[in-house]
């Protein structure tokens, strides 16, 4: 299998110079994901919403890759304050409950924008 690029259609993808996710092999490697609505462009203000709409993101990213949830391996979560770590845990408590990835929860000191709380990355398998 070749090496394919997979989109969102973001604006941030072209103008930094990244994919959302790129498929290598058996293996999808998804870009860190903000809570951003990519079709409005809008982002919550709620951590909890932002990392609902992280995963609404991923699913459909993996969906295209020839993935799904269900395939994730890895996740990676970064939170931009210690108090948000219960409700973006919990947010991956019910999509991820069965799935059980290996992960970690990371406190950073901010992200590209001040009002982006949480980032997501994740590695799946396709198929």
């Amino acid at each position: 299998m070749t090496r394919r690029l997979i989109s969102t259609g973001s604006p941030f993808e072209k103008a930094f110079g990244y994919s959302r996710a790129v498929v290598d092999g058996d293996l999808v490697f998804a870009s860190g994901t903000t809570g951003y609505d990519y079709t409005t462009m809008t982002l919550p203000e709620d951590v909890a919403e932002q990392t609902r709409n992280i995963f609404r993101t991923l699913a459909k990213v993996l969906e295209e890759a020839g993935s799904s949830m269900d395939q994730v391996l890895r996740a990676q979560y970064f939170v931009t304050d210690r108090s948000y770590c219960e409700p973006v845990l919990g947010v991956c408590g019910e999509v991820f409950g069965t799935i059980r990835p290996a992960g970690g929860i990371y406190i950073v000191a901010g992200l590209l924008k001040p009002e982006m709380k949480v980032e997501i990355e994740v590695t799946a398998r396709v198929g």
